[in-house]
């Protein structure tokens, strides 16, 4: 369960035991002994007034009635792509690999987007090219339309002169 804490998503230490089908007790020795893999922005100890807000939304026992002992951590979406690959587990390794399919997807995904990005921006510059010519000759034509008509022959008529 994906949960809101310090403006981060993150996953519960328990809840990513439950996933990946170990007891909390080894993933969390799996952390420690692999501390170096797992910096602050990856992973992070939940502080007793974080874990007394999440008490009612996690539905915990509390410390005197058998529940958590150990201080709970909370793992951001690269600490938990992290975990997988410390875990020994045959659910741990499913999920690596799903991980890094995934990633290679995205890949390409965005290097598709660059390119449709790309065409867009060269179509967008030959049609404003072409459409810039097509509003000059617009322009043009309410120029010459406007322009003062020279009058040809005389100005006024000359019915009257001669008979």
């Amino acid at each position: 369960m994906v949960r809101w804490v310090r403006g981060e998503r993150v996953m519960l230490d328990a809840d990513l035991a439950r996933l990946y089908g170990v007891e909390t007790k080894f993933l969390k020795r799996a952390v420690n002994r692999n501390f170096k893999r797992f910096p602050s922005d990856f992973v992070f100890l939940l502080t007793k007034q974080e874990v007394a807000i999440l008490r009612c939304q996690i539905g915990t026992s509390s410390y005197q009635w058998g529940g958590t002992r150990y201080t709970r951590m909370a793992f951001t979406e690269q600490g938990v792509a992290m975990l997988s690959s410390v875990l020994r587990s045959d659910r741990a390794a499913d999920v690596n690999i799903a991980i890094m399919r995934t990633f290679v997807q995205l890949r390409r995904l965005m290097d598709s987007n660059r390119e449709l990005a790309r065409k867009i921006a060269e179509l967008e510059k030959r049609y404003d090219e072409q459409f810039g010519a097509v509003f000059e000759a617009i322009q043009q034509m309410i120029a010459d339309e406007e322009a003062p008509k020279r009058i040809i022959g005389f100005g006024e008529s000359i019915s009257g002169a001669g008979g």
